[in-house]
């Protein structure tokens, strides 16, 4: 069986489980919530071990090919335009739609996010690289240890093959063992899409934020469906460009109801390489850094829903001015939500109403109660932005072996 048909499986059992069971006890919701908990950790449990490894043999294998720095530059280069593009549709089409106004509720003190970027800078190196692998949110920790490791034991072929050797072989160990999680998330996945299905049915009830989900949906088709196949097709002169898109099923599927861009890495990593045939030196590389830095999706539903919220309180036009400031600071803050994996989106709207000021701090309240569903949204945006970005930069450095749809996974 597909492993994308065992997701949706375990989809139509947890929409089915919110509907049949009693969600309306207390006690039950309280046990759901604690599973979803539970099952989420286990499905990070190997997230590290797996990116730290394969990005030491990456690291070593694309220095000794000599295409280290065309593999970097081009998922740099890569990151920084499909953020733009998101932003830009996000942008565009909450100014041409104008989506009804949100009640406006009594505001009450909410919680001050910020963002830390020395704090994050100084993270990257702890007073001892063992504790670079105790993170299991901000990536890049572990990821600048595993590079540094990977560049030097390339520098020495002969002295170092010995730490290639055993970081192969913990690779291909992780890689196997994070196989197996994927199984049995689409099992555990059931007790998150009932909790998110919860969460859910009392957000449409009101019908208050159904079109501003109406507008997630039809961008996320308009992207899906139309932006990034066009970019495959003249890019990767793909005859093919759906295919990036059938093989991303399953990840996007687990990304949507969990909201976290951490839990989905080995479900990726696994559809990247027996999918996609995308080799670990590529995929192992980039695709950490689309996971950490390539947050588009949270720049998008931020930027419709901070403009949904300005529209609720004025009835007056937004000035250019305030647009461009909009776009310019969702676009910016996203590249520093990696430590972020879940709830990303959110902060993000948080620090944007509180920098805006002007009576908008306590604004974010009114999108409060939707916070699962943006947050939700944001990690299928950003989800399908890291496939399709690990992919066009697997062909264009010829580093990946194609399939055939029927053997996909």
């Amino acid at each position: 069986m597909k492993v994308w048909i065992k997701y949706l499986l375990g989809v139509a059992f947890g929409v089915l489980a919110a509907f049949i069971l009693p969600t309306e006890n207390a006690v039950f919701a309280n046990a759901v919530a604690f599973l979803t908990e539970l099952f989420i950790r286990v499905g990070r449990y190997i997230v590290v071990p797996l990116i730290f490894t394969s990005a030491i043999v990456a690291v070593n294998k694309l220095r000794t090919s000599r295409l280290l720095w065309k593999t970097t530059g081009l998922t740099v280069l890569i990151i920084v335009l499909s953020s733009l593009i998101m932003t830009f549709v996000g942008l565009v089409s909450i100014l041409l739609v104008k989506l009804p106004r949100i009640p406006i509720t009594v505001d009450v003190a909410t919680e001050m996010f910020h963002l830390d970027v020395k704090g994050m800078i100084l993270s990257l190196f702890p007073y001892s690289g063992f504790e670079a692998l105790k993170d299991g949110s901000f990536l890049l920790i572990c990821f600048v240890f595993a590079f540094i490791i990977g560049w030097e034991s390339a520098s020495e072929e002969t002295a170092f093959k010995p730490v290639f050797v055993l970081s192969d072989s913990f690779s291909n160990l992780f890689y196997n063992v994070a196989n197996f999680f994927t199984e049995i998330m689409s099992v555990l996945g059931i007790a998150i899409v009932c909790y998110w299905t919860i969460d859910f049915r009392s957000v449409i009830a009101t019908g208050i934020f159904t079109p501003m989900i109406i507008m997630f949906l039809v961008d996320f088709v308009i992207i899906a469906g139309i932006i990034y196949p066009l970019i495959l097709r003249f890019v990767c002169h793909d005859p093919r460009p759906y295919k990036v898109l059938y093989a991303s099923i399953a990840p996007l599927i687990l990304s949507f109801f969990s909201g976290d861009s951490n839990l989905v890495i080995p479900l990726v990593n696994r559809h990247l390489c027996d999918s996609l045939g995308i080799r670990r030196r590529c995929r192992s590389f980039t695709y950490p850094l689309f996971a950490i830095f390539a947050r588009g999706g949270s720049a998008l539903v931020t930027t419709i829903s901070f403009i949904l919220i300005w529209r609720s309180y004025s009835s007056l036009s937004i000035p250019l001015s305030d647009i461009m400031w909009i776009f310019g600071l969702s676009f910016g803050l996203s590249f520093l939500l990696g430590g972020i994996p879940s709830g990303g989106a959110f902060v993000l709207l948080t620090i944007i109403c509180n920098r805006y000021a002007r009576g908008f701090e306590t604004s974010v309240q009114l999108l409060k109660p939707a916070t699962m569903i943006i947050c939700s949204f944001a990690a299928l945006y950003d989800t399908l932005t890291a496939m399709v970005g690990s992919y066009i930069v697997a062909v264009k450095t010829k580093m990946i072996e194609h399939h055939s749809i029927t053997h996909f996974i």
